[in-house]
């Protein structure tokens, strides 16, 4: 974005909220160390450009369970039980993104924490 000129656009990362808490399933420890790397990594560049005078906004949206092809392969959580708990879909992710995307230039989302009703 620098490179081009680009001073006033938009970065949203995409999380998870296992880079918030620390999972019960031993099977998703190194998914929830990545997780974690990427909060960081958002705040890093968040504040790196704070401080060179950007108008470049960065936001993260951090998700619980998404009803998607990666959550059905975790070992210990498939089947059909796994499937009637309350998930969020993709479309709910993209519509908090969008909320970060519309917000006016003067408004910093920072994180957006999502979990299903249950």
């Amino acid at each position: 974005m620098k490179a081009r000129g680009v001073d006033d656009g938009h970065i949203i990362h995409i999380g998870s909220l296992a880079g918030h808490v620390y999972p019960n399933m031993h099977e998703i420890q190194m998914y929830a160390a990545t997780k974690h790397a990427v909060r960081v990594l958002t705040e890093g560049l968040r504040r790196e450009l704070v401080s060179s005078g950007s108008k470049i906004r960065v936001s993260a949206v951090s998700p619980g369970v998404v009803r998607t092809e990666f959550a059905s392969q975790l070992p210990s959580r498939g089947g059909a039980a796994w499937w009637r708990q309350p998930h969020l879909f993709a479309e709910d992710v993209a519509d908090a993104a969008l909320y970060a995307l519309r917000c006016p230039p003067h408004v910093q989302i920072h994180d957006i924490l999502m979990w299903p009703i249950s």
